[in-house]
């Protein structure tokens, strides 16, 4: 009977269609499953007849199929490290509802002018949702001065002014020595504690930290985004941030 073992037959003969042109130890272990499932080898031979007729027929399922792949993998990925990238730094380098519903987490750098367009749409995002947490994670790859800036907003999280020297470092102008004294003067840092904190193993290791999640994220540039089980990369403005959310709240 050529569709004996169900689901089980219809794998094998996916597997063999996917992999005949990879390596042997692949065929084989199709096979193997082919076998497992109580399909002869007339009747493999059958089923992936019907398969591929039914791919050639139909080939926007390979991609449909892909993204699926593609969406569990990143949903696994973003789960096995959600604790560290939706827990602010120092428990301050967030704006909105702590006990939001929903975790918005962006990668910036405050070189980047998408991500300065995109603080006013954080900004009215957490006027106008007051359910939603947004936390800020430091991804300073465009210049050292973009790592300059980063350490003195981990400083002010340490001081628990965090927020403030985010909005304020964006509105004062790109990054450079003046500009970053500037915005720590203004929300009113206490300078030699936040140099003395820029010094330590713990600023280093968090900015560090944060670069090579985003490796593993696989962002290409700032600002990035994790929203429930979803990234996104790039200046998705508030519309975008809105539908993330809605997706994430769906999802719970």
């Amino acid at each position: 009977m050529i569709m004996a073992g169900g689901g089980l037959a219809i794998a094998a003969a996916l597997g063999v269609w996917f992999w005949q042109a990879g390596s042997a130890s692949s065929a084989e272990a199709t096979s193997e499953l082919a076998l497992a499932a109580g399909i002869d080898a007339r009747e493999q031979k059958a089923i992936e007849a019907i398969v591929r007729d039914y791919i050639l027929k139909n080939p926007e399922i390979i991609p449909e199929a892909v993204e699926i792949l593609q969406n569990r993998q990143q949903a696994s990925a973003i789960d096995s490290m959600r604790g560290q990238i939706e827990k602010p730094f120092a428990g301050t380098a967030f704006a909105g509802n702590p006990n939001g519903d929903v975790t918005v987490v962006e990668y910036y750098d405050f070189n980047c002018g998408y991500c300065k367009q995109t603080e006013r749409d954080v900004a009215r995002l957490i006027a106008e949702d007051k359910n939603v947490k947004v936390v800020f994670r430091e991804l300073p790859i465009l210049s050292e001065t973009s790592n300059d800036a980063a350490l003195m907003a981990l400083a002010a999280a340490k001081q628990g002014k965090y927020y403030a020297f985010h909005k304020t470092m964006f509105a004062t102008g790109r990054p450079t020595p003046s500009t970053i004294q500037a915005a720590a003067n203004e929300v009113g840092l206490d300078i030699a504690a936040a140099r003395a904190f820029i010094a330590t193993p713990e600023a280093k290791s968090e900015i560090q930290n944060n670069i090579e999640t985003a490796q593993k994220m696989r962002f290409t540039g700032t600002p990035s985004w994790v929203v429930g089980n979803q990234t996104q990369v790039g200046a998705v403005g508030y519309d975008g941030l809105k539908e993330l959310i809605a997706q994430a709240r769906a999802a719970n």
